[in-house]
């Protein structure tokens, strides 16, 4: 059985699947797509996902981004909230991760949104950017 994360790629299809039947699943696709759709949470999420599985402490993201704290708090926040970052307390400090199940939701729904449902893009196009 093919596996990815310890899950079978038909387990992740149908959570997927039933993620983007939801009837608010467009409301919550489109409040993910708003919080990355700034400069600086793009940054954030790009380099969460450069550190995966392990993720980096708050005072990493900030010297790497060379953002204040309160304004890098303020887009953690934003991105924890919409299910795309995870943060979890160590001791003092506060340990950031990319929330894979959140994205591969997203990625799971413009996927199918654009190259199953018409085809509107080639998914070995998609699938290319992948490999």
């Amino acid at each position: 059985m093919n596996q990815v994360n310890g899950r079978s790629m038909n387990a992740r299809r149908s959570a997927v699947a039933a993620a983007s039947a939801a009837p608010d699943a467009t409301a919550r696709f489109a409040r993910m797509l708003a919080a990355m759709g700034t400069e600086p949470r793009l940054r954030i999420v790009r380099l969460l996902l450069a550190a995966h599985p392990r993720g980096l402490v708050v005072g990493e993201i900030a010297d790497e981004l060379g953002m204040p704290g309160p304004t890098l708090s303020h887009h953690l926040d934003k991105l924890r909230t919409e299910g795309l970052v995870s943060v979890q307390r160590e001791g003092t400090f506060l340990r950031c991760t990319a929330h894979t199940t959140g994205l591969e939701e997203l990625l799971g729904f413009l996927y199918a949104e654009c190259c199953t449902r018409n085809k509107a893009v080639q998914p070995r196009r998609v699938l290319a950017c992948c490999g």
